[in-house]
């Protein structure tokens, strides 16, 4: 955070950060009371309505929804429609790309860092079952796998 602080007074924005403990961080998260933060929002395989608690208009005012950005959109809110009574694969990939689009064209984010591949790690004592799940995270991944035994 220092260094995108540094970065904004170099465009001349008065900037300024604190660290604070994680009582007082959540409570300000669920009442929305910060200027700036650092989000990450997860998304799954198959978006549906947890997206209203991302988005929506409804959200925006509830305390401790996922709306952190605090989005009031008429449009955002009947693109999340469609994504959840979306009826064929087809519609809702349109709906998602749709979103996205009307997400990232109304500025709501600075975009902080990108992974474009997961990362690993090796160490040979460790095995994995053969055959892994179509669709995982990193995190449930890394959770399939054990300890070599000794005999092993």
């Amino acid at each position: 955070m220092a260094d995108f602080t540094k970065n904004l007074q170099t465009l001349g924005i008065n900037a300024t950060y604190r660290t604070i403990d994680p009582a007082l961080y959540v409570r300000r998260m669920q009442n929305f009371d910060f200027d700036m933060t650092v989000e990450v929002f997860g998304q799954s395989q198959s978006p549906g309505n947890e997206q209203r608690d991302y988005w929506t208009s409804a959200a925006a005012d509830r305390t401790g929804s996922r709306n952190t950005i605090g989005i009031k959109n008429p449009v955002v809110d009947q693109l999340v429609d469609r994504i959840i009574y979306a009826t064929t694969q087809e519609e809702l990939t349109a709906a998602c790309k749709a979103l996205d689009r009307v997400l990232w064209y109304n500025y709501y984010v600075i975009p902080n860092w990108y992974l474009a591949t997961y990362r690993l790690a090796f160490w040979d004592k460790f095995s994995r079952p053969e055959t892994v799940p179509l669709y995982y995270n990193p995190f449930q991944l890394l959770m399939t796998w054990w300890e070599k035994g000794k005999d092993n």
